[in-house]
């Protein structure tokens, strides 16, 4: 229990033919959150820090820290991931840090030069056996949600695979990042012919904005590994936003944060035990 390689959790959820949920965290009170969540629900999960987090607290090093204690003091598995890495040096300061995968992303690369700098990532983590997570057919971004051109081609997919051994690639099968409506249509069948060209598990990132029922049926198409991140951050900001309104004279950051931490708890449970189910009845939850 505790902390765990990814590489684990990746072959243990790609066995037993189901999901497992790989969680943002934007602050320490998340990823205590999501790690409660998980106890809850006992099931496994990553905790994934990003880029963009990374240079909002000014480095990677404080907050990874920070995942690692609480992943360590867990009672089920957690693994630690870099996201949406586009900085080679930054996956080199991971790797150096313990953290169980990395995530690179060359998308917007011309596809040669992703090829090649995401080959270069699988170099340096292959000898501490890193999992290496890379991406291509850029996924939707928070300009350009559900852009109907932007897919992954499955003969350039397993091309990619194949020239630089990565463990696992992230697809574009119709979800974009940031959606606060749950109304993405992903391409299922897209899914299915991905999963058949590939030998690596696939990454759908984007999750917030899809409904349940369909990310139980992407899962059953061949996803493995699911990105979460907008949809339980509002549960956790609309907890801090009632706290405030209650309460206009709290100064103690401790009371209103702590309720963003319950909030967002039972419903990173929830999605935990959605993506573990080997069924597609579900119902939905906004």
């Amino acid at each position: 229990m505790g902390l765990t390689p990814t590489r684990i959790l990746m072959e243990n959820a790609v066995a037993a033919g189901t999901g497992i949920g790989s969680f943002n965290v934007l602050h320490l009170e998340t990823a205590e959150a999501i790690v409660a969540g998980a106890e809850a629900a006992g099931l496994p999960v990553i905790l994934q820090i990003s880029q963009n987090c990374a240079t909002y607290h000014g480095a990677l090093k404080p907050l990874a820290a920070a995942c690692l204690a609480v992943a360590d003091g867990a009672t089920v598995p957690v693994a630690l991931h870099l996201d949406h890495a586009e900085d080679e040096a930054l996956v080199h300061q991971a790797l150096e840090l313990g953290f169980g995968s990395v995530m690179f992303d060359g998308a917007a690369l011309p596809y040669s030069e992703n090829v090649a700098a995401t080959a270069r990532v699988v170099k340096h983590a292959e000898p501490l056996d890193v999992f290496v997570e890379a991406e291509l057919g850029e996924v939707g971004g928070k300009d350009g949600a559900h852009a109907p051109g932007v897919r992954t081609d499955p003969f350039e997919a397993a091309d990619f695979v194949l020239s630089t051994g990565v463990d696992a690639l992230a697809v574009a099968v119709g979800s974009s990042h940031a959606m606060t409506s749950r109304s993405a249509q992903l391409d299922l069948e897209l899914i299915r012919e991905l999963k058949n060209a590939l030998d690596v598990p696939l990454v759908l990132h984007g999750s917030s904005g899809v409904p349940d029922s369909t990310l139980v049926a992407a899962i059953s198409a061949g996803m493995t590994k699911i990105n979460v991140s907008t949809h339980l951050n509002g549960f956790f900001t609309r907890a801090v936003r009632q706290m405030l309104g209650d309460h206009p004279d709290l100064v103690d950051s401790r009371k209103y944060l702590s309720a963003g931490r319950r909030a967002l708890a039972p419903e990173a449970g929830r999605l935990l035990s959605l993506f573990a189910l080997t069924g597609t009845t579900v119902v939905e939850k906004g």
